[in-house]
């Protein structure tokens, strides 16, 4: 039983920790102890009692050994886990073999192991451990022990019930293992989509506070460069009729009053433009959308329903533009000749549409839309995706109180067609986040 400090070479974060198994295994041997004692002792049946507690008693000592010498938070490593996960199964095998083999009601149970190693383990692990349980479940079915029971009869299981339980088992066992794996995959593509959202919105976040941070290292900097300047201006005094000097100082002193008005610059445009940064109506929003992507051939169509003096307008939110910006960036990229943008809001609902007049979305890939690592349209060779960014994009809406929806264009226009809906006081400046 070595091997369980491993340097952990995977770099994995989904890692087994040892504390988890062991609570496990501490429940095996108060599974196990009470249905020996159940079954040999207040049923009276015969039961090879010696041999079973023997290989109840190594499980419980290996797992005391571990608990006193490793500590609750270590993890194991891969290898570590999937020698304990065989043992486990193993000792499993054991006792199921001296107590009826695949006739007992608790031969399922060997596929415990398998399951925990799929749901976390790499696949090159699971796979020889699902080996291992298959001639493990095989061995079973050929034990020489019986089923015990009532003294004085023998239960014999047919043997095409033999052949059934062996299939069951490993059947049981096969869909289990893939079923734990898959759920486990999408699970983890989840976690590390979800926390790449966590840090787009910080960084957009960031990008927003950029200006109140220059307005305070214009703030901070002004004292010290005054000084500098003072200092500047004396030696200039000082020094002016000395040719070594008199170039440099005026050099040093015209370059603090540059400075100077660099800093008073920042700080005016931060007094000027502080409210138009914070509060956005909605044509404003559109534009601060769609200006990066004038540039790339693609001709942007913006169409708006409704009147401009009743548009909404709402506080500037990292999420929306860094989702909006996400869906037209896909749309330009898969777009032939034009993209379409189509506003509309009434007293209740605010609505933009996107179009583009590429091949639209291909139908297996629509019924996903919304997934992390969805990377294809209909056209593989064109630049762009479906994958994380979409994924991102759609979060961020969601959170803002958008409703998306995504679909193809009807009639004889060909491209894709993608909604974003709010109700309207999500998008006013008194409730927008």
């Amino acid at each position: 039983m070595t091997g369980y400090q491993d340097i952990d070479f995977e770099g994995s974060g989904r890692r087994l920790r040892l504390e988890t198994i062991i609570r496990l295994r501490w429940l095996a041997v108060a599974g196990q102890s009470i249905t020996v004692i159940v079954v040999g002792l207040w049923l009276d049946f015969p039961l090879p009692l010696m041999p079973a507690a023997v290989l109840i008693a190594l499980l419980a000592a290996v797992n005391f050994f571990l608990a006193v010498r490793f500590s609750p938070t270590h993890r194991l490593t891969p290898a570590a886990a999937f020698r304990l996960l065989a043992f486990d199964l193993c000792q499993l095998t054991a006792l199921l073999f001296i107590t009826g083999g695949l006739a007992n009601p608790f031969a399922p149970l060997v596929c415990v192991p398998v399951i925990i190693s799929s749901s976390l383990q790499p696949i090159r692990f699971s796979l020889p451990l699902g080996l291992l349980s298959v001639l493990g479940i095989t061995a079973l079915a050929f034990t020489p022990f019986p089923l015990p029971w009532f003294p004085g009869t023998v239960l014999v299981v047919p043997p095409i019930l033999t052949a059934g339980f062996w299939f069951a088992i490993v059947s049981t066992t096969a869909f289990a293992a893939f079923y734990s794996y898959r759920v486990s995959q999408e699970a983890a593509e989840l976690s590390d989509a979800l926390a790449a959202t966590e840090l787009i919105l910080q960084r957009e976040k960031h990008l927003s506070q950029l200006d109140g941070l220059a307005a305070a290292a214009a703030h901070e900097l002004g004292t010290p460069l005054a000084t500098i300047s003072v200092v500047a201006r004396e030696m200039e005094r000082e020094l002016g009729t000395d040719d070594r000097f008199k170039e440099d100082v005026q050099l040093l002193r015209s370059q603090s009053e540059r400075c100077r008005d660099i800093l008073r610059r920042l700080t005016t445009l931060s007094a000027a433009d502080e409210a138009h940064m914070r509060v956005l109506p909605l044509s404003s929003l559109l534009e601060e959308v769609l200006a990066p992507h004038r540039e790339f051939g693609i001709r942007l169509n913006l169409v708006e329903i409704g009147e401009r003096e009743n548009e909404p307008v709402g506080n500037r939110n990292p999420g929306i533009l860094y989702g909006l910006g996400n869906l037209l960036e896909n749309a330009v990229d898969h777009a032939r000749e034009e993209v379409t943008i189509t506003v509309s809001h009434t007293a209740e609902r605010v609505t933009i549409v996107i179009e583009d007049d590429g091949d639209g979305y291909a139908a297996d890939i629509l019924q996903r839309i919304g997934d992390p690592y969805v990377t294809k349209r209909q056209r593989d060779e064109r630049a762009g995706g479906l994958g994380l960014g979409l994924f991102i994009a759609k979060t961020l809406l969601e959170r803002s109180g958008a409703k998306l929806t995504f679909a193809n264009r009807t009639g004889d226009r060909p491209g894709a067609r993608v909604s974003v809906d709010w109700p309207r006081a999500r998008m006013e400046a008194k409730t927008a986040k």
